[in-house]
């Protein structure tokens, strides 16, 4: 008989047991599930609900049954539904009719919602760390390729010549808030949903504070129908992680990108490649594919969370079930995917001679040249058509900026002087964008002190 079965008739059919059964997806749940009822059971004795005694018996029987989970001495079954019921009657089997009374003032419904937020709050601690770790490397890449030039692109098309130090701090920004956005989340996370029962609370008299302490939760949840059907928190985890994802998914296009033979900017670890089964010669760059593959995926776990919630009246439903697939699914991938990340990257060898000549083609020092122009007094718009006109010629031509002669300039402009190839020189052109959050290596240096220091304080 289920320890719901008193006013039914008949038992479930097999089909039933096994569609309506979230053991498979759920019990990786059973420390959390075992932490809330140790704390729901010491609350219990404190307030006179239970005995010290049978507080006792509660307590060491669900600490063995950690330890025997932990060793795999017991087995979920399905026939239990699920992470909650399996440990009931896990308990219930071990020490007897005192284990019927752990389920007091509870329900189901705020056991899961304090099982997925404990579980949740975790994780979130372990990705975050792991963001960190990427961050961190990023740091340290920059900081060694801080006088590395490379182009920089619009419309992937070559635009003005950066260093490789700001365009890696430009994901280290993208990265940063993606720390920011988790840590804020869990202000909305944090709140402990116990006592709010099926949907209505209880007429036992509760400590939830006490609740709250023991697990360490910041608050209380405020309404008891929505501590129950609430899953914002989850939301919101899977949103972060879907621009997370976004963003881990546009670095991976650039580092397949510059890794091919036609960028050659970067050599992927033979460590972090795979090989083809007929082509001998290739070496790709599969780890980063997978990464922007697994961006979909996790796209779709949002989606489906969202379709799940979209028209759910108040308050717990069955629907709220399907909740941990697609969270625990966007978790594990985010996981997976800052893991290889972070030693793929690492390892990785930039090519700065290869960017550096990739920076000089492509007349990525045409804004500095009207620039030039406009320094001397010219209005910035007839300046950006004279350069157009200099840049069309060298097309033509089969030549870059640089080397045009001065009586040619002088035809496009009297203004142009000799000292305009010391003004075209790459690197020079670099140096001048010393503006705060600029390409120099003077801005960039400053940058890097400042992302060390906010590092330093999310650890």
């Amino acid at each position: 008989m289920k320890l719901w079965g008193g006013r039914f008739t008949k038992e479930s059919d097999r089909l039933t047991e096994d569609f309506n059964a979230s053991i498979a997806v759920d019990s990786r749940m059973y420390r959390e599930d075992i932490a809330g009822s140790i704390a729901h059971a010491e609350m219990l004795a404190k307030q006179g609900i239970i005995s010290a005694e049978e507080k006792e018996q509660i307590v060491a029987g669900l600490q063995e049954i950690l330890a025997e989970l932990e060793e795999g001495r017991l087995e979920f079954t399905v026939a239990a539904e699920d992470v909650h019921m399996n440990i009931e009657t896990f308990l219930i089997a071990k020490i007897g009719e005192v284990g019927k009374k752990l389920h007091t003032a509870r329900s189901r419904n705020d056991q899961v919602a304090l099982d997925v937020r404990l579980y949740l709050r975790e994780e979130t601690g372990n990705i975050k760390g792991l963001i960190l770790d990427l961050l961190h490397t990023l740091l340290n890449l920059a900081t060694e390729h801080v006088d590395t030039t490379m182009p920089g692109y619009t419309h992937m098309q070559k635009a003005q010549p950066v260093t490789l130090a700001h365009h890696l701090l430009a994901y280290f920004e993208m990265l940063r808030r993606d720390a920011e956005r988790l840590e804020d989340s869990v202000k909305r996370l944090n709140s402990m949903p116990l006592g709010s029962g099926a949907l209505a609370g209880t007429g036992f008299n509760l400590d939830r504070e006490f609740v709250k302490a023991r697990l360490g939760f910041a608050n209380i949840t405020r309404n008891s129908l929505d501590a129950v059907s609430d899953r914002d928190f989850a939301l919101e985890f899977c949103s972060f992680a879907s621009i997370l994802m976004m963003h881990l998914s546009r670095f991976s296009e650039e580092l397949i990108l510059w890794s091919s033979e036609e960028f050659g900017f970067i050599e992927l670890d033979d460590a972090y490649t795979t090989g083809s089964s007929i082509m001998p010669q290739k070496k790709n760059p599969d780890l980063a594919e997978l990464v922007r593959g697994k961006t979909g995926r996790v796209y779709g776990d949002l989606i489906a969370l969202l379709t799940i919630m979209k028209a759910l009246p108040l308050a717990y439903n069955k629907d709220l079930q399907e909740d941990k697939e697609a969270l625990f699914d966007a978790i594990d991938t985010v996981k997976k995917c800052l893991m290889v990340y972070e030693p793929m990257l690492r390892t990785a060898r930039f090519k700065a001679e290869k960017m550096l000549q990739g920076a000089k083609g492509g007349f990525t020092n045409a804004t500095d040249l009207a620039d030039y122009l406009a320094c001397k007094g010219l209005p910035f718009r007839d300046a950006h058509a004279i350069v157009g006109r200099a840049v069309l010629h060298c097309i033509e031509n089969s030549r870059v900026l640089e080397d045009i002669s001065l009586e040619e300039y002088q035809q496009f402009s009297p203004l142009i002087e000799a000292d305009i190839y010391a003004y075209l020189d790459i690197k020079a052109c670099v140096e001048r964008r010393s503006v705060p959050g600029g390409p120099a290596p003077a801005a960039v240096k400053q940058a890097l002190q400042e992302a060390a220091l906010w590092l330093e304080s999310m650890r």
